[in-house]
């Protein structure tokens, strides 16, 4: 199966904070040993620089730390990361949890205050909209 991948997962450093959050070797290898990963980072793809300023989805506008309204710029990677799951035949995605674009099933409330709140980020929504399914990094075993 070709699976979307958040970038930040394996390893690129496009986070908001510059950094990387690579998953563990071993199930990296088991997942990749069995699928096609294909990466993606929505905020890249969206315009926005790294490192950049934190954001969190409020009442369904991304707002950055810097109280500047980012949603367009989400949006735009939304719809390319859809894009390159269609371009490559992806029947599910992995993405980043908690976070604005990629986040599935719980989110950050709006407040940065790392409180989370049930939601789905820019990206995890399109995605689902559009029949794929999503997964959070945590969840990877039920892909292997």
């Amino acid at each position: 199966m070709k699976i979307l991948i958040s970038a930040c997962l394996l390893g690129a450093s496009c986070r908001y904070d510059g950094r990387s959050v690579p998953l563990d070797g071993e199930l990296l290898v088991m997942l990749a040993k069995s699928h096609t990963l294909i990466p993606v980072c929505p905020e890249i793809y969206g315009g926005l620089p790294t490192p950049r300023p934190p954001a969190e989805i409020t009442h369904d506008c991304v707002i950055n730390a810097e109280g500047h309204d980012v949603t367009e710029a989400y949006r735009r990677g939304a719809e390319e990361a859809l894009r390159m799951a269609k371009l490559f035949g992806c029947e599910a995605a992995i993405l980043k949890e908690k976070s604005p674009s990629c986040g599935v099933g719980r989110i950050y409330d709006g407040s940065f205050s790392r409180t989370l709140t049930e939601g789905n980020g820019i990206t995890a929504r399109l995605l689902l909209e559009a029949g794929i399914k999503v997964y959070g990094e945590s969840e990877i075993e039920k892909l292997i």
